[in-house]
């Protein structure tokens, strides 16, 4: 028998989805929109960032909200393609912490 990834929910019992609208925060639209663009651009495949979102460690995947799964999962897509590297992205952090001091 195949075992489960903690991701695969397929056929157990799990809480009830809220269906209610809400407004997205601009971080969210933000990520959704350079999702698409890099998708459109053939920069990364809707089938990598569902890789690396099942790739995460069960405490960061029953923690990260949605989005913050997009994010981790974009963030290590763009890396494995070497779109970007760790080092230019440790450097930008460090610059926007230094912003929001």
């Amino acid at each position: 028998m195949i075992e489960r990834g903690h991701h695969d929910l397929g056929g157990l019992p799990a809480d009830k989805i809220e269906r209610t609208e809400h407004d997205y925060p601009q971080w969210e639209r933000r990520v959704d929109a350079m999702v698409q663009l890099l998708r459109s651009g053939k920069k990364i495949t809707v089938d990598e960032l569902r890789k690396n979102i099942e790739a995460l460690p069960p405490a960061a995947y029953d923690q990260l909200s949605y989005y913050e799964k997009w994010v981790s999962s974009l963030t290590q897509t763009l890396i494995q393609r070497g779109i970007i590297t760790t080092e230019e992205l440790g450097r930008k952090m460090e610059e926007v912490e230094r912003r929001v001091r």
